[in-house]
């Protein structure tokens, strides 16, 4: 900066640096210069997406397993299970299927009633989906095939946290989860003559417990998130109850999910009038 002195000379410039020679001393920041940002290494995605996959591969196997002996008992042959596993990869839709099957049910039915059973991804696809705006269309939808309640339910959280997760992370969760689903069937289908009742295991609860688990850790400091999951659950009980059963869940959903639209769009104005409030008052 130039001296406002009268009469002082200005401080004469610095000559400029001369550049590094190539060799020793090449490519070493200069003084003063910011720290180079190290890229994202692929092996630490991969560590973190597993990391975050072990909860819920330690819930999937289980229901799978029971799955994969209901199936052995029902005289299913055993890659007709694991082929079920590997591409339906829907917990309550292929146990629907597996009860429509034992007892003799059209194919059509079946189809119906999975389509029915799996329309609340709808939901939880909408709700993804903003995060997912960048990505190629045949990354959105392998997202898509692999998208369970249980994934839904740590994707939010992490993104909840991080607006921008790799996707080697993202994906390595996805396949981990996956596999465990179908290794857990094929284990089921093995010990099918050893096992006889998953209830009495307590197997068939492992799967509700776990997300009830994950949906816990997400709304409990959220008033807004633990209002909607009181609405939606109250209303899938309710309605259980009075008959509606495969529309339930759906109906529940989508009634606590415009309650918490509303409730965010109260807030929102809310804020709006108490900032336009502040910025009019007169100052001291």
């Amino acid at each position: 900066m130039r001296s406002v002195a009268t009469g002082s000379p200005a401080p004469a410039r610095p000559a400029p640096a001369r550049p590094a020679a190539a060799g020793a001393g090449a490519g070493v920041p200069e003084a003063g210069a910011g720290p180079a940002r190290a890229p994202r290494r692929p092996r630490a995605a991969w560590a973190a997406g597993f990391g975050q996959a072990v909860p819920v591969m330690l819930g999937y196997v289980p229901v799978a397993f029971a799955f994969g002996v209901l199936g052995h008992t029902a005289g299913l042959p055993w890659w007709a299970m694991v082929a079920m596993s590997a591409f339906v990869y829907g917990g309550s839709s292929q146990f629907a299927a597996l009860q429509l099957l034992a007892v003799g049910a059209a194919p059509y039915a079946i189809v119906l009633t999975t389509f029915v059973v799996n329309l609340r991804h709808l939901l939880l696809s909408a709700a993804i989906a903003p995060r997912l705006s960048g990505w190629r269309r045949r990354e959105q939808a392998l997202f898509a095939y692999e998208l369970t309640d249980e994934a839904f339910a740590v994707h939010s959280a992490q993104y909840a946290e991080r607006a921008e997760r790799p996707k080697a992370e993202v994906f390595t969760f996805n396949t981990a989860v996956h596999a465990s689903w179908v290794a857990g069937t094929l284990a089921g289908v093995l010990a099918g003559d050893l096992v006889t009742d998953v209830e009495a295991l307590g197997l068939d609860y492992a799967l509700p417990a776990m997300f009830m688990a994950l949906l816990a850790a997400g709304v409990v400091a959220n008033r807004r998130g633990l209002a909607v999951a009181v609405v939606a659950g109250g209303g899938a009980v309710g309605l259980t109850l009075l008959g509606l059963q495969y529309w339930a869940v759906l109906v529940a959903a989508a009634v606590a999910a415009t309650f918490g639209l509303a409730v965010a769009e109260r807030e929102g104005r809310a804020e709006d009038g108490g900032a336009v409030r502040t910025e009019g008052a007169p100052g001291r």
